[in-house]
């Protein structure tokens, strides 16, 4: 996984939780200011009607308890309570909503009150026709005023508490106001005749005590204004006549056969409890109002709660988001720096550095990446990629330092031998100017003239590959037929090379000597790779991009893989240790280094013959037109040889230079020797230069089969003989009768006959060998 990645997780999961955490926070408080709304209207349409129609139930009942016992009440009185109760029941029922009661619970006590009532009317018929008794009718009244009290316990569903305290103590007031109002009940049951049943006065009894306990209880849970308008109820005058009475009950009572007789101050209960009644009722609706009036301040409150919890959580959001992104990206840019600073310095920097160290170039510290002592973690690893690259710069130095000292003594070496071998083909042209009437020994120094040719160019070889260069000694631009004749006699079997060259144009001196090398490798691989009887085919044209030759054999097929493979090796300088691998193989190593100081292109690919075809495109820059009637010019010999200017990147570097032979008797020919065809040798275009004679002679005809374009004017070819000393120009003896009088044509055929029939037995031989 990405770091970008990991950076953006980091960044979102802390602020996608606070994001939950924030929206589970405001919902729930939102569907607590919710479930407050709806209650407080539950309260509103319900809970009011439900308290009146309470007090009107109480009410109805103590007035008809009283006429049931036979106390004065009168119709009217009865009717008009009876009418108050209606008038409660029918504003319940019609502001009554269960859909905004939110607890079940309350529910079914809401279905269970409106199903008493429904049972009211019947009630009253048969406590007008006294059936039943008046215990029936009140504990008819009782169940149903409990069953509005308990109601009020299951409104509330807020976690909230400060509210369910309220809720809870608003039920309290409730139920202890239902418990003296089922005093004054009871003592209405008494009649004119102040006498109840032993069950009755236990139930009044209980009462007592049940109202003292409960007014107790809530006067602690009450608010402090609620608490004073309660003792002032509790301190009033008609509170103590109702404690009186109460206590005079209960210690003066008498007990009689047929129940209890209660004491005479009984006749005073009715006028204290209309005025501490209403004195509750008031302090009961107004704990009511104030539950509500709490409720909404409380949803209100919570709504502003839910606005400034989502304000500062989204700001805290968007600070934790912004510091996140700012961190992220910071991370980020810094590590995106570090990352195109590596690249540049390992796609860039560095190979460069390598390359100019390769090259022998010094390098500067301030190409290099350095340390920059910083203490965070990326710019840890920053000082610690300058440290490797430092040790790997440090390396590549001493690399660099062992490459240039191994390219110098390779060179060394390398030219020193090639001055021998320089030397040795002065001494085989020696030798055959000398005896070159000894055909036996004239065909040997040929086989050995081209067997030291070959040695020539595998120590020119090593010298390209160490970095040295070979001299160019070319003062004139050659023809392009004439470099193809001087490729072709480096290679071994020169007379399988089929030659197809134009005259028009000529290629500058400067380069010379290494595009013949190059083509001469690229000979001598086709030669070798193709069968021994099959032709290698060289022909040249121009093209757009300049001078297009194109070598073809008849080798071995070859697959594409591997014709990438040597392209590869045509366009890249493999270290030692590739070429210590393909120490067998080197030409295309060293074509590679030709073509690439020539500026030329050289590729090899599939012919239509099925073997190798190789296609060089020398740039334009080297080529230049072909003077008419344009001889070669014979070199002459000189005191020293003209090298070629050294580029500037390889001065130093030790040069192929040539052996001098000024003054050495065995650089003439000796008299006498024989006029036989020999290839242009390099010595002889190496000693070219100021003071050189020319001697021309009309040129001997092309031979079949040569190359050379018919039509066109003989090539000027060196004479022999025209250059030797004024003392060897003497006419020759005569020679002895019976000598062979083969002409150099015949010789070198036969010769050339002798080589293929060579050939052939030792390819039978190495056949028949198992």
């Amino acid at each position: 996984m990405r770091l970008r990645t990991l950076l953006v997780w980091l960044a979102v999961v802390p602020t996608v939780a606070m994001g939950v955490q924030v929206l589970i926070s405001s919902d729930r408080s939102v569907q607590e200011s919710q479930h407050l709304r709806k209650d407080v209207l539950a309260g509103r349409q319900t809970g009011v009607p439900l308290y009146q129609l309470m007090t009107a139930l109480q009410s109805e009942r103590a007035i008809t308890a009283a006429w049931w016992s036979g106390m004065p009440v009168s119709s009217a009185d009865l009717r008009d309570r009876r009418a108050g109760t209606d008038r409660a029941v029918s504003v319940f029922l019609k502001s009554s909503d269960l859909d905004q009661v939110h607890s079940d619970r309350a529910k079914d006590r809401l279905r269970d009150v409106a199903r008493r009532l429904a049972e009211l009317g019947a009630q009253r018929e048969r406590t007008d026709a006294r059936h039943g008794s008046p215990d029936d009718t009140v504990d008819y009244y009782t169940d149903m005023i409990s069953g509005t009290i308990r109601c009020y316990g299951d409104f509330n569903h807020v976690d909230d508490g400060g509210l369910t305290q309220e809720a809870t103590s608003l039920v309290a007031l409730f139920s202890a106001a239902e418990v003296v109002a089922r005093e004054d009940a009871i003592l209405a049951l008494s009649g004119p005749s102040g006498k109840l049943t032993s069950a009755r006065f236990r139930e009044f009894v209980e009462a007592v005590g049940a109202s003292d306990y409960l007014y107790d209880t809530v006067a602690l849970d009450l608010p402090l204004d609620d608490q004073d308008a309660l003792q002032r109820i509790l301190t009033s005058n008609a509170w103590q006549t109702k404690s009186r009475i109460e206590s005079a009950i209960a210690s003066e009572h008498r007990d009689v056969s047929s129940g209890v007789v209660l004491p005479p101050d009984v006749r005073e209960w009715r006028a204290a409890y209309s005025t501490f009644s209403a004195q509750l009722n008031t302090l009961d609706e107004s704990e009511l109002q104030e539950l509500l009036a709490h409720s909404d301040d409380r949803a209100a409150q919570l709504e502003n709660q839910v606005v400034l919890l989502v304000a500062a959580s989204g700001a805290a959001l968007l600070l934790v988001v912004a510091v996140v992104v700012f961190t992220t990206r910071s991370v980020l840019r810094r590590l995106r720096s570090l990352h195109d600073r590596t690249v540049t310095v390992a796609e860039e920097t560095l190979p460069d550095v390598v390359d100019r160290l390769q090259r022998g170039e010094a390098v500067g510290t301030g190409a290099l990446p350095r340390r920059e002592g910083e203490q965070d973690e990326v710019g840890r690893i920053s000082d610690a990629f300058a440290q490797v690259v430092a040790v790997s710069v440090e390396g590549h130095q001493k690399l660099a330092d062992e490459r240039q000292g191994f390219s110098a003594f390779a060179s060394g070496i390398a030219a020193r031998t090639g001055n021998l071998v320089s030397r040795q083909l002065a001494l085989t042209e020696h030798i055959q100017d000398t005896f070159g009437q000894d055909e036996a020994l004239l065909a040997d120094l040929m086989r050995s003239d081209q067997l030291t040719v070959g040695m020539r160019r595998q120590i020119e070889n090593l010298l390209i590959l160490a970095g040295g260069e070979v001299p160019d000694p070319h003062m004139e631009p050659m023809r392009i037929a004439d470099l193809l004749r001087e490729a072709a006699a480096e290679v071994e079997d020169f007379r399988r090379i089929d030659r197809h060259a134009m005259d028009e144009t000529s290629v500058e001196a400067g380069v010379i000597s290494q595009l013949s090398h190059l083509l001469a490798e690229l000979l001598d691989n086709a030669t070798r790779f193709s069968p021994p009887t099959a032709r290698v085919a060289i022909r040249s044209e121009l093209v757009g991009d300049g001078l297009c030759i194109e070598i073809e054999d008849r080798g071995p097929r070859v697959t594409a893989e591997r014709y990438e493979e040597m392209n590869g090796r045509l366009h890249s300088a493999p270290p030692y240790s590739v070429l210590a691998r393909n120490a067998h193989r080197l030409g295309l190593f060293v074509v590679g280094h030709l073509a690439d100081q020539l500026g030329a292109t050289v590729t090899l690919r599939r012919s239509a013959f099925g073997g190798t075809s190789a296609v060089v495109i020398v740039p334009s820059e080297h080529l230049v037109p072909t003077q008419e009637g344009a001889a070669v010019p014979e070199p002459a010999k000189e005191s020293a040889p003209v090298p070629r200017p050294a580029r500037p990147a390889e001065e130093g570097r030790p040069k192929l230079v040539v052996q001098q032979r000024t003054g050495d008797p065995a650089g003439d020919p000796a008299p006498g020797a024989s006029e036989l065809p020999r290839r242009p040798r390099k010595e002889q275009a190496r000693q070219a230069g100021k003071g050189r004679a020319h001697a021309t002679t009309p040129a001997t005809p092309p031979r079949p089969g040569s190359g050379d374009a018919p039509g066109r004017p003989a090539l000027p070819e060196r004479v022999p003989q025209t250059h030797i000393a004024q003392r060897l120009r003497e006419p020759r003896t005569a020679e002895p009768v019976g000598q062979d009088a083969a002409t150099p044509e015949e010789v070198a055929d036969a010769w050339a006959d002798y080589e293929d029939s060579t050939r052939q037995v030792e390819l039978e031989l190495r056949q028949d060998q198992p």
